[in-house]
């Protein structure tokens, strides 16, 4: 049985500068795009009850609220579902995200990047830090109590201190969850293509993510995920479900799902996917040791780590013997520790995660 679901929604008014997701301006194709959308759902959704249900994008918020109203009504859910809606602030109108939560939405993950609009401007957000703070009113006056927010470290022309501000105005919007991202210029974004001026150095980012880390603890944030931080109780439910390596549904043009030990990706292509919205870009059936390996990889990055006693249960293997080596390589350098029978990164072994993570493939 699975119990999350992924939904894809590709429109966007402008494309940001560092971002590579498939997503673009063809808003015209909107009602086409959710009647294609919901027969894939029809199709492909076997009825269980979720207990996540996550609209990404793109621009999700730009969709009307009777569209909302379609999707929400396509699945069934769990006592308490969390079921959360990404948007961005100059998207966010007082009666509309009223309407969005009496359908059942109790989640906002809010693209904020920075306050500072100068930076705003340059990597081609179209919010500048007033909507912010009148977003994140309207969203507390809907109802929505889990609000999520998003900022990014490493920007072109981002100080030291100006991330620090960015983090401690963050913190005055008292919302329950924050997830801050270093940049990373990806293919298919146009950072890729147009390399950016002024981005701070490697060691810079790296003591603007040691100082989030801090600085959101001692305001009772429990940092939870090699990203991600969260009030207490408030930790995303429907990305736990992808670093606990459960199953999920992938709805829409892009969207990535994992069923039954194959991991697979809708087409890209948005004409092929209204075309035919069961075309797979990819699909790949993982073997018992790539899905441990997975596993491994995936629970480093939760700050709780890897279960010694379920993955040895779960695989019949014997962890602590099978990667000895990369244990005590990582122990003798302070990167990697064990607690509670779980072996997790260490704050120093966070900044080279993926290296560490590697080692353990």
């Amino acid at each position: 049985m699975i119990k999350h679901a992924y939904i894809h929604i590709p429109f966007c008014i402008r494309k940001c500068k560092y971002c590579s997701f498939v997503s673009g301006k063809n808003i015209e194709y909107k009602d086409i795009y959710i009647k294609t959308l919901l027969k894939e759902i029809k199709n492909r959704y076997k009825n269980d009850s979720l207990k996540t249900l996550y609209i990404g994008g793109g621009t999700p918020s730009l969709l009307d609220v009777k569209d909302f109203e379609l999707i929400i009504s396509s699945f069934v859910f769990d006592k308490n579902p969390e079921i959360t809606i990404e948007a961005n602030p100059e998207t966010i109108k007082k009666n509309k995200i009223k309407s969005i939560y009496s359908l059942g939405f109790n989640r906002v993950s809010l693209g904020v990047q920075t306050f500072y609009n100068s930076i705003l401007k340059q990597i081609g957000r179209l919010h500048n830090d007033i909507e912010i703070y009148k977003a994140v009113d309207y969203i507390k006056s809907a109802g929505f109590e889990n609000i999520s927010i998003d900022l990014i470290y490493g920007l072109p022309g981002q100080t030291y201190e100006m991330f620090e501000k960015d983090l401690e105005k963050a913190i005055t919007l008292d919302v329950k969850h924050v997830s801050g991202y270093g940049l990373k210029i990806e293919e298919n974004s146009f950072y890729y293509e147009h390399q950016p001026e002024n981005i701070p150095d490697d060691e810079v980012q790296a003591k603007m993510y040691l100082n989030m880390i801090d600085k959101l603890k001692e305001n009772n944030y429990k940092h939870y995920e090699i990203s991600n931080f969260a009030k207490k109780g408030y930790e995303s439910k429907h990305n736990c479900c992808y670093w606990k390596n459960e199953n999920y549904y992938g709805f829409g043009l892009n969207a990535s799902g994992y069923e039954d030990n194959i991991r697979y990706k809708n087409t890209s292509v948005l004409e092929k996917y209204i075309v035919n919205p069961e075309e797979k870009e990819e699909k790949i059936c993982l073997s018992r040791q790539e899905t441990m390996e997975n596993e491994i990889f995936l629970a480093l990055r939760l700050k709780e780590g890897i279960d010694i006693n379920s993955i040895n249960k779960k695989y019949n293997i014997d962890f602590e013997e099978k990667y000895k080596k990369v244990i005590s390589k990582y122990q003798k350098l302070n990167m990697l520790e064990i607690d509670k029978n779980h072996y997790r990164l260490t704050k120093e072994g966070i900044l080279l995660s993926n290296n560490i993570m590697a080692d353990f493939l």
